[in-house]
């Protein structure tokens, strides 16, 4: 059964969906540290294959996939789960959870331009602005991992330019995730989200598999202590079922333009789990940063006469 949700229903299934994903932002950094990226990636698809495994059996009123469709869904993996999963793993390892959350604040903004560019949607001023509210964000944030502060000694040099990397990386998975969002629509519209979760976690499985079976062939798996292997297991479960799967299902009765509101609950809830439950702290710059971001997502979410096309 292809079920489409009311319209509150989506909301809380897109609502859910993003903060489901900022939450294994931020508990990527522990998972990351104890585990090889690309053996991390290539576990979590290996988990959500076996948990989908029912659902990549074609539907009888599902038409056949057309070329174009085909290539849809590969585009949707390829950025949505592997570059996305590389760069937001590599980028979170080097930087904090909370200056992730910031540049992933930038998020509503940069699907409503891309809404633009590839779904045609109108967006008016206030999405402009707050995309100039993001790259101030983002300007701000790097103000606080300068490595040309003084005090800073080699170590510590060496730390701020990873967190440098760290946050050009996070923000190459928004540009990712975006993309991921767009695509996502036009998917909804002739597969069901189920279909969509299996396929396009079954391609990232196949896309990490070469990187992955070999950083396994040199990892010692003994070492790991079995709490990470639970957070591996919610890590795999939240990424590659869950949240695509509540994500696609809100995108059948909500348009683009609307869906990409929700994803500010995406950094909100990544920057939430960095301080409540990594230790984490806010410094007065991130502050900055995160209410100039905060200023350019109620840009795009607060109700007005361009809202209807100002956000994806």
């Amino acid at each position: 059964m292809n079920y489409t949700p009311g319209r509150m229903m989506a909301y809380v299934c897109l609502a859910l969906s993003m903060s489901m994903v900022g939450a294994y932002v931020a508990l990527t950094k522990p998972l990351a540290a104890a585990l090889p990226v690309f053996l991390l990636a290539w576990l979590r698809f290996g988990i959500g294959a076996v948990a989908m495994m029912r659902w990549l059996k074609k539907p009888g009123m599902e038409a056949p996939l057309t070329s174009r469709t085909r290539l849809l869904v590969f585009l949707e993996s390829f950025l949505g789960n592997f570059l996305f999963t590389i760069c937001m793993i590599s980028g979170v390892k080097m930087t904090t959870a909370v200056s992730a959350g910031v540049i992933l604040s930038a998020m509503p903004a940069v699907v409503a331009v891309m809404s633009w560019i590839f779904l045609r949607e109108r967006i008016g001023l206030r999405v402009w602005l707050a995309v100039v509210c993001g790259a101030l964000g983002i300007g701000l944030l790097s103000l606080a991992k300068n490595p040309h502060a003084p005090g800073l000694d080699g170590a510590d040099a060496v730390q701020a330019h990873q967190a440098w990397l760290g946050n050009l990386l996070v923000f190459a998975a928004v540009l990712c995730e975006a993309s991921y969002a767009v695509i996502g629509k036009k998917l909804t519209a002739v597969l069901s989200p189920k279909r969509i979760s299996s396929i396009i976690n079954l391609w990232g499985l196949i896309l990490m598999t070469p990187m992955g079976f070999y950083a396994a062939l040199h990892f010692d798996f003994g070492a790991v202590h079995k709490g990470i292997w639970l957070l591996l297991l919610f890590y795999a479960l939240a990424a590659s079922v869950w949240s695509v799967w509540l994500w696609m299902t809100g995108l059948k009765s909500i348009p683009a333009s609307r869906a990409g509101v929700f994803t500010v609950m995406l950094p909100v809830s990544t920057a939430l789990v960095g301080v409540l439950a990594l230790g984490e702290s806010l410094s007065m710059i991130q502050l900055a940063a995160f209410a100039v971001a905060l200023a350019g997502m109620l840009l795009v979410t607060v109700p007005g006469k361009s809202s209807a096309g100002a956000a994806h």
